[in-house]
């Protein structure tokens, strides 16, 4: 594959924003496309993101616009930045106009609601099979466009693939590893939401630091028993885009997913809760993704379903503590353990 010196990053949230500042500090020419003509014009005039990422300014290799066609233009390697309810959508949009021969690149964490399918797939379906890969990991936008060390992984099938992308992200601040599987990554940097609303909620409820590491290495478990059924690689799940996803968005006051978790734990309904997050929520989702596929693949996964519940079906976060604790007990490694429930005396 030839070298990169165009990308086009498709979506200007706060993470779109990131990787475009972070594209355009490598010299890298850089088109930011924003879907609303306003906020386009607000961003290029006021190089800086007030909505989603107040604070970090674009540099000068970064030039937004509103036209898809003209940040699509002889751009080399397009990034999809938007939320997984609308990856179809704007594929459709940029395959009009798709430059021959581009890569494109999934930066997005979520399935899409209703096939339950990685965004992966979703570029492949629309945009007739171009090369696809993926980038994912303990990545929260307002350090990366900040410039703070973090490490990522970038995914693909295909190893010359994998390189270029490592090749176009890596930089001194940010560390990129590559690896295979796909669908590993991608479900790990989704189903990890799921699991950041309910070690959230664990917080909201102040149930203690012993419950929160427990909700996040069962949750672990059981985003690798359903990964595993699906085709992914166990090992994965304790890469970076497993455990060190969950970790930083079970864990970081950046993480929208934590904090929903919290307010749903103090009280406060999930429709009130979406309703006042300007950004989206990716777990609310991913949870009932999780739901189905648990259900479709018969894979045990009770802290996802407990979110699902908590969040469709009526159930509170203080009857959920309660549905998790009080199953039968189990052999931590999944071998034959008890039958037995908990004593209650």
């Amino acid at each position: 594959m030839n070298r990169i010196n165009k990308v086009a990053v498709l979506g200007a949230g706060g993470w779109g924003t990131a990787l475009a500042i972070l594209l355009g500090g490598k010299g890298l020419k850089v088109s930011l496309w924003a879907r609303r003509a306003e906020f386009a014009a607000e961003l290029e005039k006021a190089r800086e993101n007030r909505r989603y990422l107040p604070g970090v300014y674009l540099n000068g290799g970064v030039k937004v616009t509103a036209r898809i066609d003209e940040a699509l233009e002889d751009a080399q390697t397009v990034l999809f930045a938007v939320p997984s309810h609308g990856m179809r959508q704007v594929a459709g949009l940029a395959g009009a106009f798709w430059p021959p021969g581009a890569v494109a690149v999934s930066a997005t964490k979520g399935l899409e609601e209703g096939t339950w399918v990685r965004m992966s797939r979703v570029l492949r379906d629309v945009l007739g099979d171009p090369p696809v890969g993926v980038i994912s990991g303990p990545n929260h936008a307002e350090e990366v466009g900040r410039g703070l060390p973090a490490a990522t992984v970038v995914a693909a099938t295909e190893p010359e693939l994998a390189f270029l992308l490592q090749e176009i992200f890596a930089q001194a601040k940010l560390r990129v590893y590559t690896n295979p599987d796909v669908a590993g990554v991608e479900l790990g940097g989704s189903l990890k939401n799921v699991i950041a609303l309910a070690a959230g909620m664990a917080e909201g409820l102040g149930l203690g630091d012993n419950a929160k590491a427990a909700l996040l290495t069962r949750g672990l478990a059981e985003m690798a028993r359903l990964g595993v059924a699906l085709g992914a690689r166990e090992a994965t799940f304790y890469g970076l885009s497993g455990l060190g996803d969950l970790v930083v968005t079970c864990a970081s006051v950046h993480s929208r997913n934590r904090r929903a978790g919290m307010e749903l734990g103090r009280g406060r309904t999930p429709a009130d809760i979406i309703a006042g997050t300007p950004m989206v929520i990716e777990g609310v989702r991913t949870a009932k993704a999780a739901a189905a596929l648990a259900e479709e693949t018969r894979i045990q996964m009770p802290v996802a379903e407990v979110v699902w519940r908590v969040l469709f079906g009526g159930l509170s976060p203080g009857e959920g503590v309660g549905a998790l604790m009080e199953r039968p007990l189990a052999d931590e490694t999944g071998g034959t353990g008890r039958t037995a429930t908990p004593r209650t005396t």
